[in-house]
């Protein structure tokens, strides 16, 4: 039966971070990113037409509290490129030269190439060549 959701696409998608100044340092400056909106905890970028919020925590964080791609909840976000677009030389990732894990790879089951990267909460990124999809 189904709730039959008819959208033209995802309007936002919000991330909290554990440290919203550093994670606004990261968002509004190095990621080249248009900013939507700027407060005092809150950060909205726009990838394309869809917006996303950088939130800083809640009250009651753990302090410390670290992003797990294992736990229930947002694993990676994915900036789709541009026709054209280039994963190596065409896209450095926003923190290369300090992010040691940042990759190009080939998706498993897309085939599609992407680079992976991560933000300052170790939040898993993604600039995927998906042309269509």
């Amino acid at each position: 039966m189904g709730i039959k959701i008819k959208t033209p696409g995802v309007h936002h998608v919000t991330l909290r971070t554990a440290d919203f100044r550093r994670a606004r340092q990261f968002y509004a400056r190095d990621t080249g990113v248009p900013n939507a909106l700027e407060q005092p905890d809150l950060l909205i970028i726009l990838a394309g037409s869809t917006a996303v919020g950088i939130r800083a925590p809640a009250k009651g964080t753990p302090k410390g509290d670290k992003f797990d791609p294992l736990r229930v909840g947002s694993r990676s976000p994915c900036y789709r490129l541009p026709r054209g677009g280039r994963t190596r030389s065409g896209c450095q990732g926003p923190d290369a030269s300090r992010d040691r894990e940042h990759r190009s790879e080939e998706g498993r089951d897309s085939g599609k190439r992407y680079v992976a990267f991560k933000d300052p909460d170790r939040i898993a990124w993604e600039l995927y060549m998906a042309y269509g999809v």
